[in-house]
């Protein structure tokens, strides 16, 4: 079994976008895209093995730290013989009905660890 850092995200701009409906209205939609989720979720259960919502974050450079803007919303923790397998299951995945949403999978390695 390998392991694989899936990160979700959309654009800034349309995450500004959403938050300017009217709050009943994002909130039925919010509450379908929970209930699409939970099936998802349910049907790859064995796979997934968290998630966890990302919030606002820092940047940190050589000039400082700073307040910093990304598109990053959500980050899960996937097992599976490969990134190709981690792939299929994520193709049909709700947050893909987000304009401009993004699913990126990226295996991941104790550092140390022979690359694969």
């Amino acid at each position: 079994m390998k392991y694989f850092t899936v990160l979700y995200s959309a654009p800034v701009d349309t995450l500004d976008e959403w938050m300017k409906k009217p709050e009943a209205e994002r909130k039925g939609e919010e509450a379908k895209m929970q209930q699409e989720w939970n099936t998802w979720l349910e049907a790859h259960k064995d796979a997934v093995l968290n998630t966890i919502a990302l919030g606002a974050n820092k940047q940190v450079t050589k000039a400082g730290v700073a307040d910093a803007r990304n598109g990053l919303m959500l980050s899960s923790y996937v097992g599976a013989e490969s990134i190709e397998d981690v792939a299929e299951i994520f193709k049909d995945h709700p947050h893909l009905g987000i304009p401009g949403a993004t699913i990126d999978i990226m295996q991941v390695r104790q550092l140390g660890e022979l690359k694969s």
